[in-house]
């Protein structure tokens, strides 16, 4: 006589669960779609910070989705350029030949809210096993800097720093899609912006910024 069994369904204690709460990114940061008289050098870079809270499926508690803020900023270098951002009709990018800088960059900095929907192949522990998370994010400009160090400017003078802040050119938020791999505590993340840098008419178009790196989560 045949006799039909029903395995037990497998339970997950997640009442000590690390739910990588906090997590940190570096990378390395490039612009897709700009003119040819924009070009950045050098090692462009984001650094970020976030604080999410991470919800797992009650039907499989390896899928869960976490959401929360956090800081984003993005690091270009420019070589024998100015960037003018006191200009009243759009921002310029100008060849320089007369000054001279240790280093020229424009930094960026916004509010963000990544949205992942994440798995882990050990939701007891996400400290270790096999990761993954794909998302957006979405964020507001809090931030728009030149930061030029100066070896000699037109007068010969130099070994000072000269900051101009201004993010009237600027698009006020950005949507990203983002996606996350790794094990344990370390992934490899990439992201790509949807939406453009410069508002339409103030400063060069179709600027998307793209960018890969390390991430270090946990708690």
């Amino acid at each position: 006589m045949a006799q039909e069994t029903n395995p037990a369904k497998k339970t997950w204690d997640l009442s000590k669960r690390s739910a990588d709460h906090f997590m940190i990114q570096f990378g390395y940061t490039g612009w897709s779609g700009q003119p040819d008289s924009v070009k950045p050098s050098g090692f462009n870079r984001t650094f970020n910070m976030y604080f999410l809270f991470d919800f797992p499926f009650k039907s499989n508690p390896k899928l869960s989705v976490a959401i929360g803020p956090g800081i984003g900023t993005d690091n270009i270098f420019f070589e024998n350029t100015t960037i003018d951002l006191k200009n009243r009709r759009e921002i310029e990018f100008n060849r320089d030949t007369i000054n001279v800088y240790k280093k020229y960059k424009l930094q960026t900095g916004y509010l963000e809210a990544p949205i992942e929907l994440r798995y882990s192949s050990k939701p007891n522990n996400m400290n270790s096993g096999f990761k993954a998370a794909l998302g957006v994010k979405v964020g507001t400009i809090i931030e728009a800097k030149t930061k030029a160090k100066v070896d000699r400017d037109a007068e010969g003078d130099g070994g000072y720093v000269y900051k101009v802040k201004d993010k009237e050119f600027f698009n006020s938020y950005r949507l990203a899609g983002t996606l996350r791999l790794g094990y344990g505590n370390f992934t490899v993340f990439g992201t790509y912006t949807l939406t453009e840098v410069f508002k339409e008419g103030n400063g060069p178009l179709g600027i998307r910024p793209w960018t890969i790196g390390l991430s270090l989560s946990g708690l």
